[in-house]
């Protein structure tokens, strides 16, 4: 199997929809490793989370997981992976446990291994000390480990995972890419959306959506080394002052503040990232202005995030 995970050209309107949630979709992530999806609300990561896991089959072009087509032969794809909705979709109402043996039964795990292989999940996920709490009254942050100790259960091959730290706190956030990582390292497959860029450079590989299609797909590193942009880091006061001094510097391509701060993109050209750094240097002491920082940093996925978005929009 070259490829854990394999889509080509996939397209998937909705009914009564303008334009396709998904136009001409493709991805190929080979096993053992960890891909995210990045993208603006809207871009259709969820829509194609759901396809590659059997939940969303009406579409056109293929896609196979694990070795197996969505489409055609979904049961075996379903007993072959983990999925891990948005929303929380475990029984509020069962324990901890309960949840997992429904979910150790329903995806055939056989019956002499289902206690350990729960009480394995538990200790992976730290769930131990809650195991007969119910669902319901569990933390956000401990009801994605539940959701994700459910998804492992029965040790699948592939992991598609659809948000899994939005809406938890900073702690369980780190916790779960700390489970995560370890779920990569025994040769899980990943594929999780996420809208948080610091989780991005996490990833082996990543895949930026934009209005249905994959724009950009490499690693982190990679994709960071070919913006074709420089930046600056900026913090003067008056803030209002350095930001105005800043909307009125010419050969700018944009700016957005980070914190206290402004992070202005310039273009790759060495030359004209010093005259932009002049020209602000001589603004600011004209203005009798504090400067604490103006000086070049390393680009980040942030930055690949904003201007390939930017870039798309003023396109269209």
């Amino acid at each position: 199997m070259d490829f854990a995970i394999e889509a080509k050209d996939v397209v998937k309107q909705f009914r009564g929809a303008e334009a396709p949630a998904l136009r001409n979709f493709s991805l190929a992530i080979p096993p053992g490793t960890l891909c995210g999806l990045v993208g603006p609300d809207g871009a259709g990561k969820t829509t194609a989370l759901r396809i590659l896991a059997t939940v969303s089959n009406s579409f056109t072009g293929s896609a196979t997981v694990a070795g197996y087509d969505v489409r055609r032969d979904p049961e075996s794809v379903r007993s072959r992976i983990g999925y891990m909705p948005q929303t929380f979709s475990l029984y509020p109402d069962l324990t901890v446990w309960e949840n997992l043996f429904f979910f150790a039964e329903l995806n055939g795990v056989p019956k002499e291994r289902r206690p350990e292989r729960m009480k394995t999940m538990l200790e992976f996920t730290g769930l131990t000390p809650f195991y007969e709490r119910r669902a319901g009254d569990l933390s956000g942050g401990m009801k994605k480990k539940l959701a994700l100790a459910c998804a492992l259960v029965h040790d699948p091959r592939v992991l598609i995972l659809d948000e899994p730290s939005t809406g938890v706190d900073p702690v369980s956030r780190r916790e779960l890419w700390r489970i995560l990582a370890d779920v990569v390292r025994r040769g899980v497959t990943v594929l999780i959306s996420t809208p948080y860029m610091d989780e991005a450079e996490r990833c082996h590989r990543i895949g930026m959506l934009y209005q249905g299609s994959v724009l950009l797909i490499g690693t982190p590193q990679e994709l960071i080394g070919r913006m074709p942009s420089r930046f600056l880091e900026v913090k003067a006061s008056p803030r209002k002052a350095m930001r105005q001094i800043v909307i009125q510097t010419p050969g700018i391509l944009s700016w957005r503040p980070v914190g206290d701060r402004l992070r202005v993109e310039t273009a790759e050209n060495h030359g004209e990232l010093e005259r932009i750094r002049n020209h602000l240097t001589d603004q600011f002491r004209e203005q009798g202005m504090t400067v604490e920082i103006l000086e070049e940093v390393k680009p980040m996925m942030e930055d690949l995030f904003v201007h390939t978005v930017g870039a798309q929009e003023r396109r269209s």
